[in-house]
């Protein structure tokens, strides 16, 4: 079952550090002026040239060709070729398409289309003096080296308190989650601000309901969800963290609230969001599975780690040549968990939540699979409020007209030196062969349309 996992570890001494993009709190607040922005646009980042493990130039305009082509025709592609966008999705999005691809995927664009104007009021509306205050003291923490967020007057921040404020108003029932600085952070590296919007609605209410409410009742039962999975797939990780007494929430909540924002190399969660996104939080589970396994796989690190302390930070430290893009989401996508596992996991873990919980009890079901989902939703959805989009016509040709039946020739009892001598003849009885002629496909087809 370890292999399952990708036990197999692909780890090239040469990959380059990409750490400097975390953005944790403990960065510093101000880079220096001679200091450059890497091309994610991280100061003093080391991705500032392609590393090894990435694709060359003429993949990389392959790829963009193949989703400039399947965006152009989105809903045809959505409703015929959902593997071809879910298999892309694994590869990458190339950069320069993301901005394009992640509301298509996440269905913001149908959500802004239908609420034209929705987001300019929230924005131009007062918030609720509560999370405006708390919101504030959250904006120096979203990625304090990325040059988008440097200065507390710059576009980054002023955009990130604009669509945080607007989620308050838009769902002022949730809130506002720390969580969601982060999340909202990376939109916005792509996205323009109302777009951001509209994605982190999908993010909240589509694929992670439950999880940025005040009580967070999706967190705990998916904690549970993980635990379950670590004891199926990893039995003796699963026993160590037991032992020394780390249990999900010490860990898990991090790294799924964030969308691991804040725990792997920003190119790597660019990867898991493509991937996110397409085929929903079962992504999620599989990469803290792959980690959990990169820290404590071995009993080597199990013993290094002889208490709770010690457990705690080898999940936080792992060498950042593990988590280099492509070979650690090599392993991610061969996690032996399939979405039918997952929804099997969940039910078991709901029927035993205790009925004296406090708070909501999770609801599993509002939460969609992915962009196919969704997709299929959101149409279903157009279809009954007569706003279905507009989609390719297809148009079916008439059945072609019965051919008669064509009477065999007598050649019963007769040579073939006899045949040839009677074809040179009178014709035999049947059908003229102008007649037998007219009857082919060729002239059913164009007789048809007269």
């Amino acid at each position: 079952m370890a292999q399952a996992l990708g036990e197999d570890l692909v780890q090239p001494c040469e990959l380059q550090d990409d750490s400097s993009s975390l953005g944790s709190d403990s960065e510093l607040s101000g880079p220096g002026p001679y200091r450059q922005a890497d091309r994610y646009g991280f100061i003093g980042g080391s991705s500032a040239e392609p590393g090894p493990g990435h694709p060359p130039a003429d993949l990389i305009r392959q790829r963009e060709m193949k989703w400039v082509e399947m965006t152009s025709h989105w809903e045809k592609t959505m409703s015929r070729r959902y593997k071809k966008v879910k298999m892309q999705c694994r590869k990458g999005i190339p950069s320069a398409l993301r901005a394009r691809c992640w509301p298509l995927l996440c269905g913001a664009h149908v959500c802004q289309k239908n609420s034209p104007g929705t987001y300019q009021e929230l924005a131009e509306a007062p918030g609720d003096p509560q999370w405006m205050e708390t919101i504030g003291r959250d904006l120096h923490r979203q990625f304090p080296l990325h040059e988008m967020f440097v200065s507390p007057q710059g576009h980054g921040q002023q955009g990130l308190l604009q669509v945080l404020k607007a989620y308050t108003l838009y769902r002022p029932e949730q809130g506002y989650c720390q969580a969601q600085g982060p999340v909202a952070a990376v939109l916005l590296m792509h996205l323009p601000p109302e777009e951001a919007f509209w994605c982190l609605v999908q993010i909240c209410e589509v694929y992670l309901p439950g999880y940025y409410g005040p009580h967070m009742e999706a967190v705990q039962l998916d904690a549970e969800v993980f635990m379950a999975l670590l004891r199926r797939l990893l039995p003796r990780v699963h026993k160590h963290l037991q032992q020394v007494g780390v249990g999900p929430l010490l860990y898990l909540p991090e790294w799924f609230l964030c969308l691991f924002a804040r725990s792997l190399p920003f190119p790597t969660v660019l990867r898991v969001w493509d991937a996110f996104l397409s085929e929903g939080v079962k992504v999620l589970f599989r990469v803290g599975l792959t980690l959990v396994r990169l820290a404590l796989g071995t009993a080597e690190q199990r013993l290094a780690c002889p208490g709770l302390l010690e457990t705690l930070g080898a999940l936080r430290t792992i060498p950042p040549a593990q988590l280099q893009e492509e070979a650690f989401m090599s392993q991610v996508h061969s996690v032996a968990l399939s979405e039918h596992d997952l929804q099997r996991q969940i039910r078991a873990q709901l029927a035993q939540l205790p009925e004296s919980a406090s708070g909501p009890p999770p609801r599993p079901q509002a939460r969609l699979p992915g962009a196919q989902a969704i997709f299929e939703a959101q149409q279903l959805a157009g279809a009954r409020g007569g706003t279905r989009p507009e989609v390719p016509r297809i148009v079916v040709q008439p059945p072609e007209e019965p051919r008669p039946p064509r009477r065999k020739p007598q050649t019963r009892g007769k040579t073939f030196h006899g045949l040839l001598t009677r074809s040179r003849g009178p014709p035999i009885e049947g059908p003229s062969r102008s007649h037998r002629g007219s009857t082919s496909f060729l002239d059913t087809r164009f007789r048809s349309c007269f």
